[in-house]
Order: structure tokens, then sequence, then C-alpha cells
């Protein structure tokens, strides 16, 4: 079966990717970031998910300030 190849299409499966909330986590070794309601587009049959580079940013900001501050679990929204 041969998947189409637009933007709007998962690569994965062929399904249809749509804006959404998902939560991202990391951990750090010492404790674990947790972000929730982070804005993704998710593909609606297999549920992968993709990030802008704009929100990329951001998270890579927030992880890093948790990680100076060394906590354990730091769970925050975006």
């Amino acid at each position: 079966m041969r998947r189409p190849a637009f933007k709007s299409c998962c690569p994965i499966c062929g399904g249809r990717k749509v804006s959404g909330k998902t939560t991202f986590s990391v951990d750090l070794g010492f404790g674990v970031v947790i972000v929730r309601n982070v804005s993704a587009t998710i593909c609606d049959q297999c549920g992968e998910e993709w990030i802008s580079p704009d929100v990329a940013r951001k998270l890579e900001k927030l992880v890093e300030e948790a990680r100076q501050k060394k906590l354990q679990v730091e769970v925050m929204a975006l």
C-alpha cells in the first residue's frame, strides 16, 4: 500500500495529522521534568506526536531551568 506524501499525513501510518496537546517528560538522572498541555501535531490513527521548533526551544529552556534547580520532580504546564 502506498502512503500519501502530504504534510498533513503521518509518515508512519498514513493517518491524518491534527493539532492537539501532549505531555512531555524527560528523565534527568537525578529527577524528572513533566510538562503538560504542550502544543503538538498528533496522528489521529497511530498517536505519533511532533512539536514545532518554537515549542522545542521553550521545552529546552524549561528543562535547563529544572536541571539548574536540581529538583527531583518538576511538573508544569506550557
